[in-house]
C-alpha cells in the first residue's frame, strides 16, 4: 500500500525528500551482479553468458493480479493469446467454460462487463459473517468446537474496531491542520501578491517554533528547492490535492474496506457466493478499473527486452496471462482458487502471486487449487506480505501449508506444498540495511529474498514509474523461474525452486530485522535459504540437474 503523505505534522516533508534522494538510485540497479553497489540478481551476466547462445521453449506465466493493461508498448507482444479462441464472437470455442478468453479472464467481473472496483477486506467480512453468533455470546459458554471460529471473531472484531477508529481519527487530523495549513499558504499569497517565491522570501519566514509554521515553510521548501514550482496558486492547489487524497483514502476505510454491510458481490458478480465450488462466473475484461499493481507486476516478469524502450523484463521467452481475482481490497478465496486452477487449465508453467491477507475464510479450498496446480506440475510464486511481521509467528494467507492434515492420527502432520515459493523484499541498499523494512520475514515460511525497493516497471497507458513492496520481489522470482523454464523444459517445478534455493547470494552480515530500528539478525534467520535470487546462478544450478536437456539452439 501506498504510504499515506499527511500522516504526521511533517511526513509530507519527510516523505517528499526521501523519494527525491532515492532517484539517484538507476532504475536497472538490480540488473547488475551482486555486491557492485547493488545486491543485483547478475541478470545481464545471464544473459550475456548464457541466454544469448541458448534457444529457449516460450513459458506462459500467469500474473493473478488486478489486472493488466495488454495493450501496454513495452508489453503487448508478450501478452499470452489463448490459441484456442476467436475473438470477439461471444462463443466459447475452446470450451474450457469461458467465453472469448483471449488473454485471461477476470473472476471479479460481472456477466453484464461490470467490474468490482473496492472490496471490503478479509477481517470486515469474517467480523460481519460471525456477528450475529458471537457478538453478545458469552466466553466462558464456548464450546470446544465453537473455539477457533469464535478467536478468529474476536481477532476480526479487534482489527475492524480499530482500524475504523484509526480512519476517523485521521480524517480529523486531517481537517484539523488543513484548515490553518491551507490559510496560511493563502496569508503568505496575499503577502506575494502575485511575485513569485524565492528561497530567500521561505529562508526569512519565522516559525517562533511553531509547528504549523514549521510545516508551511517545509511544504514551500520542498515545492519550490525540490520541484521548482514558485507560483504560490499552483502550490495551495497541489496540497489541496494531497489533503484530499488523504482524506478519499481514509473515507475509502469507512466506506469499503471496514464496513460490513458493503459487498460489491451481489450487485456486480452475481455468482451463487456460498457456493465454493462454482467456477464459471466472471466476464473477460483483463484491465479491470485499476490495472496499475498488476500491469507493475507484469512488466518486472516479462516486459518485452532490448526494445529499447521503458524497462526489460527478467525472462527471455515469456507469455503473460491475466488473471484478474484482486480487487482494492482483500481478494477472495473463492476467487484465488479458480484463478489457480484457470491458469493451470490454460498452460501456464508459473503463477506469480503478489498478494495476501490476515484471514482465510476458506483455505481448503485454495490448497486444493494449490495440489491441483502441483499435479499439473505448476510452480507458484508468493509474496510473502508487506507488514514487517514473522510469518512464522503471524499467519499469512494464503500460504504452503495444507490446512487439512494428513496420515493416520497417531502422526497427522501438517504437509507443505512443494510448488510454492514464498518472496521476501530486499533493499537497494547492502549491508544491515539489505532488507526492506516493510518486508515479512519467516525463517521456516518465507524461502528468500529478492529486490523490492524502487522496483521501475510498466504502469497502465504506456507509462513506468518505480514501486516498492513484496509484491515486486515475487515477480522478479516468477522471472527467474520462467527461465529456468524456457531453457530447461525438463525439470519439474520442484526442481526449479531447488535451483533457485541453491544458488541464492547469501547475505553474511547482520541486518535490520523489518519493522525494527534498532534489532539485527542472521540473514539465515529471516529465510530458509538465507540469501536473495540469483538469475545466473539459478540457471547454472539447473544446467546440473537430471532432466536438464537444453532446448535445441536457435538456429
Amino acid at each position: 500500500h501506498m504510504k499515506s503523505i499527511f500522516n504526521v505534522l511533517v511526513t509530507f516533508f519527510v516523505t517528499v525528500t526521501i523519494t527525491m534522494a532515492q532517484t539517484t538510485v538507476p532504475n536497472d540497479w538490480y540488473y547488475g551482479n551482486p555486491g557492485e553497489g547493488y545486491n543485483g540478481i547478475a541478470m545481464r551476466r545471464a544473459y550475456a553468458e548464457i541466454l544469448k547462445n541458448q534457444g529457449t521453449k516460450p513459458v506462459i506465466v500467469a500474473v493473478i493480479d488486478s489486472g493488466i493493461d495488454v495493450e501496454h508498448e513495452d508489453l503487448k507482444e508478450n501478452i499470452w493469446v489463448n490459441p484456442g479462441e476467436i475473438a470477439g464472437n461471444g462463443i466459447d470455442d475452446d470450451k474450457n467454460g469461458y467465453v472469448d478468453d483471449i488473454h485471461g479472464w477476470n473472476f471479479i467481473g460481472g456477466p453484464d462487463g461490470k467490474n468490482v472496483g473496492p472490496d471490503s477486506y478479509e477481517a470486515t467480512r469474517v467480523y460481519g459473517m460471525l456477528k450475529y453468533k458471537y457478538e453478545n455470546a458469552d466466553p466462558t459458554k464456548i464450546t470446544k468446537a465453537q473455539k477457533k471460529e469464535y478467536d478468529d471473531f474476536v481477532r476480526a472484531k479487534e482489527t475492524v474496531t480499530k482500524e475504523i477508529d484509526k480512519a476517523k481519527a485521521a480524517i480529523d487530523r486531517v481537517n484539523a491542520r488543513s484548515n490553518s495549513i491551507i490559510g496560511g499558504l493563502n496569508t503568505i499569497g496575499k503577502t506575494l501578491a502575485g511575485a513569485a517565491i524565492t528561497k530567500e522570501f521561505i529562508d526569512a519566514i519565522d516559525t517562533k517554533d511553531n509547528a504549523e509554521m514549521s510545516t508551511i515553510k517545509n511544504i514551500l521548501n520542498e515545492y519550490v528547492n525540490n520541484r521548482g514550482v514558485t507560483d504560490i496558486t499552483s502550490i495551495v492547489e497541489q496540497v489541496k490535492g494531497q489533503i484530499e487524497g488523504e482524506k478519499k483514502a481514509n473515507q475509502d476505510k469507512l466506506d469499503y474496506a471496514y464496513n460490513v454491510d458493503f459487498d460489491p458481490r451481489k450487485t456486480i458478480v452475481k455468482d451463487n457466493y456460498n457456493d465454493p465450488n462454482e467456477r464459471y462466473y466472471g466476464n473477460n475484461d483483463y484491465e479491470g478499473p485499476d490495472a496499475l499493481h498488476g500491469t507493475h507486476v507484469a512488466g518486472i516478469i516479462g516486459a518485452v527486452r532490448d526494445n529499447k524502450i521503458g524497462m526489460d523484463g527478467v525472462a527471455p521467452n515469456v507469455r503473460l496471462m491475466s488473471v484478474r481475482a484482486v480487487p482494492d481490497g482483500d481478494e477472495r478465496d473463492k476467487d484465488v482458487a479458480n484463478a489457480i486452477r484457470y491458469a493451470v487449465d490454460n498452460g501456464a508453467k508459473v503463477i506469480n502471486m503478489s498478494f495476501g491477507k490476515g484471514f482465510g475464510t476458506h483455505k481448503s479450498l485454495v490448497d486444493e487449487a494449490v495440489k491441483y496446480a502441483a499435479k499439473k506440475d505448476v510452480l507458484l510464486v508468493h509474496a510473502a506480505g508487506n507488514s514487517a511481521q514473522d510469518n512464522d509467528k503471524i499467519i499469512n494467507y494464503p500460504n504452503a501449508n495444507y490446512e487439512k492434515k494428513s496420515g493416520f492420527w497417531f502422526f497427522k502432520k501438517k504437509k507443505r506444498a512443494s510448488n510454492w515459493v514464498e518472496v521476501g523484499a530486499l533493499s537497494y541498499k547492502q549491508g544491515e540495511d539489505s532488507s526492506a523494512p516493510f518486508s515479512n520475514y519467516g525463517v521456516k515460511e518465507v524461502d528468500l529474498f529478492a529486490p523490492g525497493m524502487r522496483i521501475y516497471s510498466t504502469l497502465p497507458d504506456n507509462e513506468y514509474a518505480p514501486l516498492q513492496g513484496t509484491s515486486m520481489a515475487s515477480p522478479v522470482v516468477a522471472g527467474v523461474a520462467a527461465t529456468i523454464r524456457a531453457l530447461y523444459p525438463g525439470l519439474s517445478a520442484e526442481q526449479v525452486k531447488a535451483a533457485m534455493m541453491a544458488s541464492v547470494t547469501p547475505i553474511t552480515t547482520e541486518v535490520k530485522v523489518p519493522g525494527s530500528k534498532t534489532e539485527k539478525a542472521a540473514f539465515n534467520k529471516l529465510c530458509v535459504s538465507g540469501g536473495t535470487v540469483n538469475l545466473y546462478g539459478a540457471i547454472k544450478a539447473a544446467s546440473t540437474m537430471k532432466g536438464a536437456k537444453p532446448v535445441e539452439n536457435r538456429p
